[in-house]
């Protein structure tokens, strides 16, 4: 018999779903299918949400775990295979998808854990400048951790590359005495250096504003947080890369739903498919891109 609670509450303009199971509590919007917030126990949250974040129809909600598709970031930035299947003058930043209602296939209770699906169809919902016939899901399962599952089938007959992002908000103690492990010895391209290449000599830590794109990364990352005495663990699948960033002083005055000294208690880590690393899909081919998150304490 599930012990868990499911609820459906409306926050502003959006329909969200409150869940709380496994003595964690996760809140996820259907517009874009994004995670909102996350928290273990009585741990301080995974994942961030902004104190400020807006509830509106359109836009994206600052914080939690944007789906960036079929493209990540800036599409000029993105190989000329990425930027071929979109047909509009304006791009929006990070694809097309994080501000549109997912469909909710269903809620599935099995003892301590929950499992959302949601869907995307391209056939139904179709995408302005974006002809392709698409079919996405995305799962998010809650137990003793929190699982997302991003899988793009391509039921065109002809092939199709993307990138792609599980845009996640980290929520830490203060972001200049966590640390990265797993990153060392990666190539990473600095777009704050005039996108040079350059390779991660030590564990990372953060002293400034940051936006790095790593490759060949490793399959689980983890942020160490001293402060909060807990240790985040990311293990990523189908996915050889990942964007870092903080916006520190002088950018975060400039975000939208972002409070001025917020950029101290955020990290993003993007698990993600991006550049060198997109997704290639031939004619009725499917990719699945995973995301586990847990945590433990940090031993001393």
């Amino acid at each position: 018999m599930s012990t868990a609670q499911v609820e459906r509450v409306e926050l502003d303009q959006l329909v969200c779903w409150r869940i709380r199971a496994a003595d964690s509590e996760l809140l996820v919007a259907q517009q874009g299918a994004q995670v909102l917030s996350y928290q273990q126990g009585e741990q301080p949250p995974l994942i961030w949400l902004s104190p400020d974040a807006a509830y509106q129809r359109g836009q994206s909600v600052r914080g939690g775990v944007p789906v960036c598709w079929p493209w990540f970031g800036d599409l000029r930035r993105n190989p000329q295979a990425v930027q071929a299947h979109y047909h509009q003058e304006q791009a929006p930043a990070h694809g097309l998808v994080r501000a549109l209602d997912w469909e909710l296939l269903g809620i599935d209770e099995e003892d301590d854990t929950v499992t959302l699906r949601f869907v995307y169809d391209t056939r139904t919902q179709p995408l302005e400048g974006w002809p392709r016939d698409v079919g996405l899901t995305f799962v998010v399962r809650l137990a003793q951790d929190l699982s997302m599952s991003l899988e793009t089938h391509n039921r065109g007959d002809t092939p199709l590359t993307l990138s792609q992002a599980l845009h996640s908000y980290f929520a830490v103690s203060d972001v200049r005495q966590v640390s990265v492990e797993g990153l060392q010895a990666c190539r990473y391209i600095d777009t704050l250096m005039d996108w040079q290449e350059l390779r991660q000599q030590d564990e990372l830590g953060f002293s400034a504003e940051t936006d790095r794109i790593y490759l060949d990364t490793p399959a689980r990352l983890s942020i160490v947080d001293p402060g909060w005495g807990r240790r985040i663990h990311l293990d990523a699948r189908g996915s050889r890369s990942a964007v870092l960033w903080n916006p520190w002083i002088d950018k975060a005055k400039r975000l939208s739903q972002f409070p001025d000294d917020a950029w101290q208690n955020m990290l993003c880590i993007e698990t993600a498919n991006v550049l060198e690393d997109v997704v290639q899909l031939k004619a009725d081919e499917r990719h699945r891109l995973e995301l586990r998150l847990s945590s433990e304490p940090l031993v001393s």
